[in-house]
């Protein structure tokens, strides 16, 4: 006789749906501060912690449960950074002391972006062979830390956080329809929205 475990069939849902869907509230939001469509931080840092932070972070630890190594990193790579900027935000807003805000020094964060830059390009690789509108939301994401990074380093300032604005609303636009399609693919048991085959040159 088969234990009550055998007999049910446990079925893990697909965590990069809710995981897509924070990068997307949050890098919408953030993207209309850098565009100069909206100012100041304090109204991005909620969506930051919650959404950009918790909600992947919630996709990493599932991810980790199912055996997806680079689910896992993905999402838990980013869900740490939105952390550590929301924090980076508040200490310049002065939320812990004027003491730590007087002793801020952009290039730090500068030198944060471009470890995340050189994390993104070696996960863009990756992406490659998970599907196309993963892949995309990448390259965009390489486009946002390039441009993060040379801003934080004062090189053509105005033009590198215009590039990384834009770059964000594209890793918005593309996020959203990634998670439509993990909703709803899995929902309607077939593919409702296509997002590509993965390019198959590194893994056949």
């Amino acid at each position: 006789m088969k234990s009550d475990y055998q007999q049910v069939k446990i079925a893990t849902a697909d965590p990069s749906a809710i995981g897509l869907f924070g990068l997307a509230m949050v890098t919408l939001v953030a993207s209309t501060q850098k565009l100069g469509i909206t100012e100041g931080t304090s109204f991005i840092i909620p969506w930051a912690i919650f959404l950009g932070a918790f909600a992947q972070l919630f996709a990493c630890i599932h991810d980790a449960k199912k055996g997806n190594t680079f689910g896992t990193t993905a999402f838990g790579g980013y869900a740490f950074f939105w952390f550590a900027v929301a924090s980076s935000w508040m200490i310049q807003d002065g939320v812990f002391g004027e003491s730590l805000a007087a002793g801020v020094d952009p290039h730090q964060l500068g030198f944060a972006f471009l470890g995340y830059l050189i994390f993104t390009l070696f996960m863009t690789i990756g992406a490659m062979e998970t599907h196309k509108v993963l892949f995309m939301i990448f390259v965009f994401i390489d486009f946002l830390f390039v441009g993060l990074t040379l801003n934080a380093f004062g090189i053509a300032a105005d033009s590198m956080k215009m590039l990384a604005g834009i770059a964000e609303l594209c890793i918005a636009l593309l996020s959203f329809y990634g998670a439509a399609a993990a909703v709803l693919n899995t929902h309607f048991e077939r593919e409702f929205l296509p997002v590509g085959k993965p390019f198959g040159i590194f893994k056949k």
